[in-house]
């Protein structure tokens, strides 16, 4: 649809967004302290782990802007999705680890309100759009908001990270049918609503009663490429694995999503 924005359209009643593996940084690059900082927290390589959802006929939805510019998932109100909890803001104003993104500024609400109508609106619009039209098709559709995160980041979790992290809104964004099938895929080393419960996009889009049912899945890095101990320029990002460990579950996951839009699971 545009140079940042791609719809890819299927006819499944299945919609995998992909909000935050964008790396480029809107046109704002030296307001940045480093653009390697501003770049680091992307979800590396998550359209390319689920490229075989095309197969599936799924419809993908993703913006090619990084996080740091401005975050697709977070409530454009600037309310916090986890009151009490280290996250980052609708503009990012630092790393997960806390660093400064910026050199000696903050962006203001004039600024907030243009990348919001640059960025976060028709980012929404396209997905809006995608979940009205095969809703109108099948009458059911799950939205899959695909994401994935360093296993370890101490400012915002303890310890490794599971590898599957399943998010519901607390069982509101879904039937829980879907979610204890999903879960099922996943095996011991996955959580539902734990640390991740779910972004704007889950929480904002999941409305069971309208047919609409959507899951996050927040996949720890480790699945798909090596993790160093240390994230450094010369070692981050790291490559997709050519055979990744999480990729067969994946592919049951989306197919059970899959299934159940169709009334068969």
């Amino acid at each position: 649809m545009s140079d940042w924005l791609t719809v890819q359209r299927g006819e499944a009643p299945l919609v995998i967004a992909f909000p935050h593996g964008g790396t480029e940084l809107g046109g704002i690059e030296d307001r940045f302290v480093s653009p390697w900082l501003a770049r680091r927290d992307a979800d590396w390589w998550i359209a390319e782990l689920y490229a075989f959802a095309r197969e599936m006929d799924a419809t993908t939805v993703a913006t090619a802007v990084s996080r740091s510019v401005i975050d697709v998932n977070r409530d454009p109100s600037g309310a916090s999705l986890y009151p009490g909890m280290a996250t980052t803001e609708l503009c990012p104003t630092t790393t997960f680890d806390g660093e400064p993104l910026y050199r000696a500024y903050d962006p203001e609400e004039d600024e907030i309100a243009w990348r919001r109508r640059t960025f976060f609106d028709p980012y929404h619009a396209a997905l809006a759009g995608e979940l009205e039209r095969l809703r109108a098709s099948h009458g059911k559709v799950v939205l899959y908001d695909a994401h994935s995160i360093r296993s370890r980041i101490p400012r915002l979790f303890d310890g490794e990270l599971p590898q599957f992290n399943i998010g519901t809104n607390s069982g509101a964004s879904c039937s829980p049918k879907l979610a204890e099938t999903v879960a099922a895929c996943c095996g011991q080393d996955s959580v539902v609503d734990g640390r991740f419960k779910g972004g704007w996009t889950t929480r904002h889009y999941g409305q069971p009663d309208r047919g609409v049912h959507a899951i996050q899945m927040e996949l720890a890095m480790r699945g798909y490429m090596a993790e160093p101990a240390t994230v450094k320029p010369d070692n981050w990002p790291a490559p997709l694995l050519d055979l990744p460990p999480a990729l067969p579950t994946l592919r049951a996951v989306l197919t059970a999503c899959l299934d159940f839009a169709k009334g068969s699971a």
